[in-house]
C-alpha cells in the first residue's frame, strides 16, 4: 500500500511537473513569437519612417528647384503669363531631369498665386475701415458664379450665402471696427460669433490662413470646398499678396494676373455685360500659350487683340501681367508611398546681392 500510495504520489508530481513545463514553454513560444511580431513591426516602422524622411527630402529639394527657376524667369523676363518656364512642364521636367534621384521619382507643379481672388484686399488696409468698391464689384460677381452654378446642380444654399451677405459680414471679420454698427442687415462682429458654441471672436484684421474664411458667417464647408458638381471657392482665393505702405504700414493691392487666371475669376474680373465672353477669353489664351496664337501675352492690352474684344474694358485696378508670389506642388513618389510639400513663394531680390531669390511664406507637408 504505501509503495502504491508513493508511486502515485511521484505520477501527480510527475504530471504536475509536466504541466508547468508545458505552461512555461508556451509562455516562452508566445514570448517569443510577441518579441519577433514586435521586432518586425519595427523594422516595418522604421523602414517606412526612412521612406517618408526620404521622401520629404525629394519634394523638399523640389521646392528648391522651383526657387532656382523663379529666380531665373524673373532676370529672363518682365511678365508672368503661360509662355514662360515655370508654367511649361515640358521646361520644368527638362530641369528636374538635371537633378536625378536614385530611388523615387519627383514631379513639380508651379502656380501663379496673383492668379487668384485675395480676399484682404476686399479692404482698404491699413486704414481697414472701409470697403474696397473695386474689389467689391470683383467679389460680387465672383460668388454670383458660384451660387448661380450651384443652385443649377442641387447644391442648397443657405440665405447667408447670398453673395451681399457673405461680402458684408466678411468685411466685418476684417475690419478694425469691431463693436461698431454691423455692415448692411448681414454683416455679423464679434457679438455673433461669441453667441455660438464654441464662442469665438471676429478677427478685425487680415486673414493669415484661408481656411478660417469657414468662420465667417455664411461661408458654409459646400461653397468653401465644393462638391462633387462644383468646386469650392478656397480653389480660388488666397490670402498672400501683402505690399509694404507707408511707413512700416502693410496695403493689399488685389491686382490679378489675368494671364494665369483660371475661368472663374475670369468671370470676376469682366463686366457683368460680357460675362458671356469667359469661355472665349479662356479657350484664346490657352491656345495663345499652346502657339496656336500669335497674340503677345506680353501686351498689356492682349485682350483687346482678339478679335471682336476691342471694345472691352477691364477695370486696371483689378489687373496685371506681373507676379512675384508663386504657390509650388512637389510631389515625390518611391514605391506606393507619396509625399507632397506646397509652398507659396515669394520671390524678393536679396539684401545685400540684390540677386532674385524666394522666400517661403507658407508651407504644408502632406
Amino acid at each position: 500500500m504505501r509503495a502504491q500510495a508513493a508511486g502515485s504520489l511521484w505520477g501527480s508530481r510527475r504530471g504536475m511537473a509536466l504541466v508547468v513545463t508545458l505552461s512555461v514553454t508556451v509562455l516562452l513560444v508566445s514570448s517569443a513569437l510577441e518579441f519577433n511580431r514586435r521586432a518586425r513591426q519595427d523594422l516595418v516602422g522604421s523602414a517606412a519612417a526612412r521612406d517618408r524622411i526620404g521622401l520629404t527630402e525629394m519634394a523638399t529639394a523640389g521646392i528648391h528647384v522651383a526657387m532656382a527657376i523663379l529666380a531665373k524667369d524673373k532676370v529672363d523676363t518682365d511678365t508672368d503669363t503661360p509662355l514662360d518656364d515655370w508654367a511649361d512642364p515640358a521646361a520644368v521636367a527638362a530641369v528636374l531631369a538635371e537633378f536625378p534621384f536614385e530611388e523615387g521619382e519627383l514631379a513639380l507643379v508651379i502656380q501663379d498665386e496673383l492668379g487668384r481672388i485675395q480676399v484682404n484686399a476686399l479692404v482698404d488696409f491699413p486704414e481697414g475701415r472701409q470697403f474696397n468698391e473695386a474689389q467689391r464689384s470683383l467679389w460680387e460677381r465672383f460668388l454670383q458664379y458660384f451660387v448661380d452654378r450651384g443652385r443649377a446642380a442641387g447644391v442648397d444654399f443657405r440665405g447667408d450665402s447670398e453673395p451681399e451677405a457673405i461680402l458684408n459680414a466678411l468685411k466685418d471679420w476684417l475690419d478694425r471696427g469691431d463693436d461698431d454698427a454691423i455692415t448692411g442687415l448681414s454683416g455679423a462682429e464679434s457679438a455673433y460669433y461669441l453667441a455660438k458654441k464654441p464662442p469665438y471672436a471676429a478677427a478685425n484684421g487680415p486673414l493669415t490662413d484661408l481656411a478660417e474664411l469657414l468662420r465667417v458667417k455664411g461661408v458654409t464647408p459646400e461653397l468653401y470646398f465644393g462638391t462633387p458638381a462644383l468646386p469650392g471657392i478656397a480653389h480660388y482665393l488666397t490670402v498672400h499678396g501683402m505690399a509694404p505702405g507707408e511707413g512700416n504700414g502693410f496695403r493689399f493691392p488685389g491686382r490679378i494676373n489675368i494671364t494665369n487666371a483660371e475661368p472663374p475669376v475670369i468671370f470676376a474680373l469682366l463686366p457683368a455685360e460680357n460675362q458671356d465672353l469667359v469661355k472665349l477669353v479662356d479657350e484664346i489664351r490657352r491656345d495663345i500659350a499652346s502657339g496656336r496664337q500669335t497674340i503677345d501675352f506680353r501686351q498689356a492690352d492682349w485682350l483687346n487683340r482678339i478679335p471682336g474684344l476691342a471694345d472691352l474694358k477691364l477695370d486696371p485696378q483689378l489687373i496685371t501681367l506681373t507676379s512675384d508670389l508663386f504657390r509650388v506642388r512637389a510631389t515625390a513618389r518611391g514605391g506606393d508611398t507619396e509625399t507632397t510639400i506646397t509652398a507659396v513663394l515669394e520671390r524678393i531680390p536679396a539684401p545685400k546681392t540684390g540677386r532674385w531669390t524666394c522666400r517661403v511664406l507658407s508651407w504644408q507637408v502632406e
